[in-house]
């Protein structure tokens, strides 16, 4: 006579796949990835481990620009482990810090959005990834000045694309925000 499988081994091998499964998908997902334009513009949150190697090897990225300031979440190491790696593989790394206040909460200022579509403007550094810890508000509001400033893209398709990064609708700020940027 056959004996049965103990059904709390196959719950347990089933939550064991699982689990590896998770850790895959975790490992090789870059957290809020988006292509703004291929071959120039990319977003994303903070990168971690190998979405370092990653980003350049698929997307052959030639400069990260970090909106992170270097004390923010400081604890979980990721200042140092960018830089290392910056500094190691010959990659491009700009630090250009936007505050995350009330009540513009990230809207970058003239200067600094100024200052961004200077770096767009050299031809070397491109693509580029810009990011910050989560990858939505701070970046999508800088690449939306990019996109209406010198990307080509009108103010509706400007409207959508940021709509895809936040994962959310856009409040009255952000839409003055946008429509102040078109000439």
């Amino acid at each position: 006579m056959k004996k049965d499988k103990n059904p709390i081994f196959v719950w347990l091998w089933v939550l064991i796949i699982v689990l590896c499964i998770i850790g895959l998908v975790r490992h090789f997902h870059i957290k809020n990835f988006q292509v703004i334009k291929a071959g120039v513009l990319y977003t994303s949150g903070q990168p971690r481990g190998m979405d370092y190697s990653r980003l350049l090897y698929k997307y052959h990225i030639g400069a990260f620009v970090n909106l992170r300031k270097t004390d923010e979440n400081r604890e979980q190491n990721w200042y140092n482990e960018e830089v290392a790696w910056m500094r190691s593989n010959g990659v491009k790394y700009i630090e250009l810090p936007i505050e995350k206040n009330v009540p513009d909460d990230g809207i970058p200022d003239t200067a600094t959005s100024q200052k961004f579509l200077e770096i767009m403007n050299e031809k070397a550094s491109l693509p580029i990834l810009l990011h910050d810890n989560a990858g939505k508000k701070r970046v999508s509001y800088l690449a939306a000045v990019w996109m209406l400033k010198s990307g080509g893209f009108n103010l509706e398709q400007t409207i959508e694309r940021i709509r895809q990064i936040k994962g959310q609708q856009l409040t009255v700020q952000e839409m003055d925000f946008l429509k102040s940027l078109v000439p």
